[in-house]
């Protein structure tokens, strides 16, 4: 953009001192946000973080912070969406669950056995 060398990093070191270019707190905020915002699994936050480049050690430092609930989340997403399946095969509604929660980042046995409680609390024979 045309600006001098000194200007420039001027520029870096106040938004490091701001902690702007800090992927720490970078790394602190995706984890955050998946886990309470978007209700996302390890799995999927994990991804979010390598996915914005995030250093590995940073981003097993901010995982570790990561309140180890994945059952709750997933059985929280999964009592949204459960309702709105009710009308489908029961196969078919635990398959669309199961899926809409793998995406989401969940294990594939959290997947199951959210699904499986959530279809049964809103009355699915199968499920009981």
């Amino acid at each position: 953009l045309g600006f001098a060398d000194d200007v420039q990093h001027e520029i870096v070191d106040a938004f490091i001192a701001r902690k702007y270019l800090d992927d720490a707190v970078l790394a602190e905020q995706i984890v955050y946000a998946g886990s309470t915002r978007k209700g996302q699994g390890r799995r999927a936050i994990a991804l979010a973080l390598s996915t914005r480049g995030i250093d590995r050690d940073v981003a097993n430092a901010a995982m570790a912070e990561l309140p180890d609930d994945d059952d709750e989340r997933a059985l929280e997403f999964a009592r949204t969406k459960a309702n709105s399946l009710s009308r489908l095969e029961p196969d078919v509604a635990l398959r669309r669950l199961m899926g809409q929660l793998a995406r989401r980042g969940f294990s594939g046995s959290i997947a199951r056995t959210a699904a499986q409680q959530a279809l049964r609390e809103v009355g699915r024979p199968r499920f009981h």
